[in-house]
């Protein structure tokens, strides 16, 4: 029997990478990736070629451009530009070549800045969005509706997912661009190298998130492309298909503070810097959806730092920034 070829777009990043590693598992997939030298995914008509020529099963569409708070801000039009552009290259070719099954993954910040807590998928398109990102979210929202799109005119089986705030290995620790996680452990770590008495903290520890390990985020899509088409169905709707992807579980940046400390065995003190803004009080994903269909998070915080502390580690001289 003729392996499934799969395209995972975006083979390089951090969710993409875990995807490589989850599949690359299995006997019957055959693995197809391109570097971006290899194929610019903004050149239409060379996403079109590659489709035609390449006979694609499935693709898994991991591949965006992402930033902080600091370069949404500095360049919002390449950030809606090129998140459209590669979104409706890709799934648009796909389609074009007669590729029946695509995840596309999105990301939390598609969500209204007020929206309740936690947050359910139908909260999508109910207030307006958080400013300093909203030229990503709007193209994150295009991604679900192109799916939504193409399924309802051509019967396609595009799906879609939306993960909370991600974190494990081949994570950005940039010391300025990088997210809370990867940002906090790089500080604990060279306070630990220097002999520091304590490690700042920005905001009053208050504000409260959920963190999912990359390792979970690719389990949950790789279980959200394979379920039964009746089951994913029945849970979803036409117009409202996406599934948010997280713990369940969120936890306050004092107590990520705390555990970090823990982790990497930093043995000073840590003080929050209440000057700094703390931003929005609570960002947690209701991932019922996911669980009716038959998945949860695996990794507790503990165990998934732990396990970005040892990659950090081996990795560290390839880090610097």
């Amino acid at each position: 029997m003729a392996k499934q070829r799969i395209f995972i777009a975006g083979h390089n990043g951090m969710v993409g990478s875990a995807l490589v590693r989850q599949l690359d598992r299995s006997p019957e997939i055959q693995l197809v990736v391109r570097n971006r030298s290899e194929l610019n995914l903004l050149d239409q008509q060379a996403v079109q070629q590659f489709f035609k020529h390449e006979r694609i099963d499935q693709v898994y569409l991991a591949a965006a451009k992402v930033g902080g708070i600091h370069a949404n801000n500095e360049y919002p039009a390449e950030f809606i530009y090129e998140n459209l552009m590669i979104e409706a290259n890709i799934i648009h070719a796909a389609h074009k070549a007669g590729v029946q099954k695509l995840l596309f993954l999105g990301s939390s910040c598609i969500y209204p800045k007020m929206a309740e807590q936690p947050m359910t998928e139908a909260a999508l398109l109910t207030g307006t969005l958080e400013p300093t990102n909203e030229p990503y979210a709007i193209a994150k929202i295009t991604g679900i509706k192109l799916c939504e799109s193409y399924n309802r005119q051509y019967g396609r089986d595009y799906r879609s997912v939306m993960p909370t705030n991600l974190y494990g290995e081949n994570d950005n620790f940039h010391p300025q661009n990088s997210h809370v996680i990867p940002a906090m452990m790089r500080r604990f770590h060279e306070s630990k190298q220097a002999g520091d008495k304590q490690v700042v903290v920005w905001g009053s520890g208050k504000p409260m998130r959920e963190f999912l390990h990359v390792k979970d985020m690719a389990a949950a899509s790789v279980h959200v492309m394979n379920l039964a088409n009746d089951i994913y169905q029945a849970n979803t709707q036409p117009m409202l298909s996406h599934i948010n992807v997280g713990t369940g579980v969120d936890c306050t940046i004092r107590e990520l503070a705390e555990t970090m400390q823990k982790v990497v065995g930093f043995e000073g003190e840590i003080v929050f810097d209440t000057t700094k803004p703390d931003g929005t009080p609570r960002k947690l994903m209701d991932v019922s959806r996911l669980k009716a269909l038959g998945w949860q998070a695996r990794i507790s915080l503990e165990a998934g730092l732990t396990d970005t502390y040892d990659w950090f580690l081996q990795h560290q001289s390839h880090l610097r920034g």
